[in-house]
């Protein structure tokens, strides 16, 4: 048999990427934000939470009856309405349950939902849930065409597109979720105080939001706490967008032993109180400093509520300390309100007042479609009463008419005509049972017929007058109300008690010390004391190796220069105290925004900044100089030095005084030694002015200030441990921007190039290390004197690859 031949091109579709990313990402970022992220304005639920309670609506897992498994639930959303991951349906449900986290929990949970220390909930093969009595009040009335219907996934059930949600869920309960390019944070508030002002906008549809802010006062989080008032509230509720600040609820205690207490009751809203402690104790340990009062931190909570406890140190006043975790700790917290929600089928950022009308109209629409299917079903019943009273009035004739028809279709049609009847009064004679043809059914028929017809009139007065609708909209909320509000939980606070000032001076104990530079670019201090162990101690790892000891206290501030051209701010109290040995921290740790490969060259302490001028030199052979006065500012991090593209900073140093000349050496060997009268003077942004013309494949590898005429010899060292020692006098002063002088003679066996340099003023050690990691310690005395055209001996062993990478010399010497 013959096989078909396929034509591949056919299959293919022939499109540029931009456009199927586009067309994709459009489709894929419009269902999470319309059918996953967001909530709807209408009943303030996300579509896997209004599915959840619709199961177990469907399920009839009510209030009053008994509970069933999770899994059930979660299986049984997934099969029908929520095509997605069980994970999703399940921590959904979990949080609908959590009564720290919803003001008024949805899901009655029965079992491990979590806690407010953030454990997670038992998986749900061991948790049982139920609807909770106010979830009834969202669903009141689904079964009477009060929302509109759409397929499920798989169009084999229908679900609801949102539910009739009897109070506002929205502003109640809130939501919170991420879609793609928006974001909600919807706080939660007061179920009494929201229908209080959604009463208040049916009443005055005219009335402002400072009227509707005298009922809905600010968010109520069900953890309670503290709000501090102000501006960010009113912004919010104005725009949709807002910042508003939550404060825990602590008080102070008296111990016997003079000791204070820190007792804290109620957290900010979503805080994990476990990690809350955390912190607490990570900045007591990290800010000494300040927080030197604090002896204890421990958790006494238990079944009767939170109970945290902070312990003062006796002689230490406690609410100083206590405002000090208020600004450094989640005792206080910042919530972003951010009111973005589906309303008229697009994503929208509202204000209360538009949530509120849109609230009402969804309720209009409810109460009148409500009513509408109430009316049908009245006139349907006031049809076939007109029937069955007509029926018992002249129960004789239809009885004779029913024996004496040979069928039932017979008989209907024999009684339509006799009576002048419809089919439906007909058959509803032909369905009565005897037992209804007593006096009394009769009676009980008749008061039946009035009461349908009294129903009737009443539901088309409200159809047919706003007014009496939005009345009957409010008396349901206000039903609703008085059966299910609580008191507020989150107290407000006036803004004069919210401002916090502190003085961190007077906790501030000022101690002497030195701050450690090591050469894999760590920070750490120590006091003088512990410098002189350390220093005493013996051998450290290379990594460890001071590279630059600043003298300062734990007052001031450090001026960090990198080879990026940054310049950083870092108070010395916020550099971890360690031993000689320990590692230290990194600036990335110690700072936010540092490049990974970026580097310390120099620091500085305010001292230095009576220096008019500071120095700086790049790999390429620029140098400037820039006034001291224009780093002496308040941010954290500014620029100090301009690069052109692919430069760094190598030299960043204060001007020497009575030192008149730098000096620069190159990797292929070549220097210059120039006047600092010649070195323009910059601003921050300034790139510099040419120091030297470099060769081809050359950068600079080492610049030091120096006087003409200086006793002392400049070691050089290559890539292969060839070195010697020149005298400072051989090299000689050139105009800026020159090539140079040779200053060292490189050949294939002596190195190709110049690793590093070191002014020396007496004989001390340096230190070589190798690509290998091994370190090489040599005695300058022991290395040969040579001119500058020499190429000196070696003194390091660098064979098989292993070359020379760094040379430096011990800063104790």
């Amino acid at each position: 048999m013959k096989s078909k031949q396929i034509n591949y091109n056919e299959d293919i579709i022939d499109a540029a990427l931009d456009e199927v990313m586009h067309t994709s990402f459009i489709t894929y970022a419009e269902y999470v934000t319309m059918e996953r992220a967001l909530p709807r304005v209408e009943d303030g639920l996300k579509p896997v939470q209004r599915r959840i309670l619709y199961t177990m609506y469907d399920l009839g897992i009510l209030p009053d009856k008994p509970y069933k498994k999770s899994a059930r639930i979660v299986g049984e959303a997934l099969g029908k309405y929520h095509p997605h991951g069980d994970t999703s349906v399940y921590d959904a449900m979990v949080r609908l349950a959590q009564p720290y986290a919803m003001r008024m929990p949805l899901v009655d949970g029965h079992g491990n939902f979590g806690s407010p220390d953030g454990d997670s909930a038992a998986a749900m093969r061991y948790t049982e849930a139920r609807l909770s009595p106010l979830a009834l009040e969202m669903l009141r009335d689904l079964g009477k065409d009060t929302v509109p219907f759409r397929p499920n996934f798989d169009d084999t059930e229908r679900e609801p597109d949102m539910l009739p949600a009897r109070y506002p869920n929205l502003l109640v309960n809130g939501s919170s979720g991420i879609a793609v390019g928006l974001a909600t944070n919807i706080p939660p508030h007061n179920l009494g105080e929201v229908i209080d002002g959604v009463v208040t906008r049916i009443e005055n549809p005219e009335c402002s939001l400072a009227d509707v802010m005298k009922h809905i006062k600010a968010p109520d989080f069900p953890t309670g706490g503290y709000l501090l008032s102000g501006d960010g509230l009113k912004q919010a509720y104005e725009t949709g967008k807002g910042k508003i600040q939550m404060r825990a609820k602590t008080h102070i205690e008296k111990t016997k032993n003079g000791k204070s207490l820190i007792v804290i009751t109620e957290i900010p809203y979503e805080v994990r109180k476990a990690a809350m402690l955390e912190k607490i104790l990570a900045v007591s340990e990290n800010r000494k400093e300040l927080f030197a009062g604090i002896d204890d931190i421990r958790d006494e909570s238990d079944r009767e509520g939170i109970r945290a406890v902070v312990e003062v140190k006796k002689g230490h006043d406690p609410e100083k300390i206590l405002n000090l975790l208020f600004k450094y700790t989640d005792l206080q917290t910042t919530f972003g309100i951010n009111m973005m929600v589906i309303a008229d089928g697009s994503p929208k950022q509202l204000g209360l007042l538009p949530i509120l009308d849109h609230y009402i109209r969804h309720q209009k629409n409810v109460i009148t479609r409500r009513t509408q299917f109430d009316l049908e079903k009245a006139e349907k019943r006031e049809h076939i009463l007109l029937g069955l009273i007509v029926a018992v009035k002249n129960i004789d004739r239809v009885i004779r008419i029913i024996r004496s028809s040979k069928n039932s279709e017979e008989a209907k049609h024999r009684l339509m005509k006799e009576f002048n009847l419809t089919g439906v009064q007909a058959q509803a004679i032909l369905d009565m049972r005897l037992a209804r043809l007593t006096n009394l059914e009769v009676e009980l028929l008749e008061n039946e017929y009035k009461e349908v017809v009294a129903l009737i009139k009443y539901l088309r007065s409200i159809l047919g007058s706003e007014s009496k609708l939005l009345e009957v909209i409010r008396e349901e909320l206000l039903a609703v109300k008085e059966k299910y509000a609580d008191k507020r939980r989150t107290q407000l606070m006036k803004e004069e008690h919210a401002h916090i000032e502190i003085d961190e001076s007077e906790f501030m104990v000022v101690e002497e010390c030195t701050v450690i530079l090591t050469r894999n670019g760590n920070l750490k201090r120590m006091s003088p004391k512990a410098l002189q162990k350390g220093m005493e101690a013996g051998e450290l790892e290379e990594k460890f190796q001071p590279v630059l000891l600043v003298s300062t206290d734990t007052a001031g501030k450090l001026y960090l220069f990198t080879n990026k051209g940054n310049m950083m701010i870092l108070p010395v109290a916020s550099v971890p105290e360690a031993r000689m040995k320990d590692a230290g921290k990194s600036i990335n740790a110690l700072i936010s925004g540092v490049d990974a490969d970026e580097v310390i060259l120099n620091i500085l302490t305010k001292n230095d900044f009576g220096n008019k001028l500071m120095y700086f030199a790049t790999a390429n052979g620029l140098v400037k100089a820039t006034q001291m006065e224009e780093f002496d500012v308040k941010k954290s991090k500014i620029m100090a030095c301009g690069l052109k593209e692919g430069d760094m900073l190598i030299y960043a140093k204060p001007n020497l005084p009575d030192v008149e000349n730098m000096l620069f050496i190159t990797s292929d060997g070549m220097s210059i030694n120039i006047r600092k009268n010649e070195i323009s003077i910059m601003g921050r942004s300034g790139k510099g002015v040419g120091a030297i013309k470099l060769g081809k494949h050359a950068k600079v590898v080492y610049v030091e200030q120096i006087k003409n005429g200086q006793e002392g010899d400049i070691l050089l060292m290559t890539e292969k441990g060839y070195a010697k020692r020149t005298p400072v006098s051989e090299f000689e002063e050139q105009g800026r921007n020159g090539k140079g002088l040779k200053s060292y003679q490189l050949s294939g066996s002596s190195g190709r190039e110049v690793i590093g340099a070191l002014l020396l003023d007496k004989i001390c050690t340096v230190t070589g290390v190798q690509k290998s990691g091994d370190l090489s310690k040599i005695s300058t005395d022991s290395i040969p004197a040579g001119a500058r055209n020499t190429r000196g001996e070696q003194v390091i062993l660098a064979m098989m690859g292993n070359d020379v990478k760094t040379l430096y010399k011990n800063i104790f010497d």
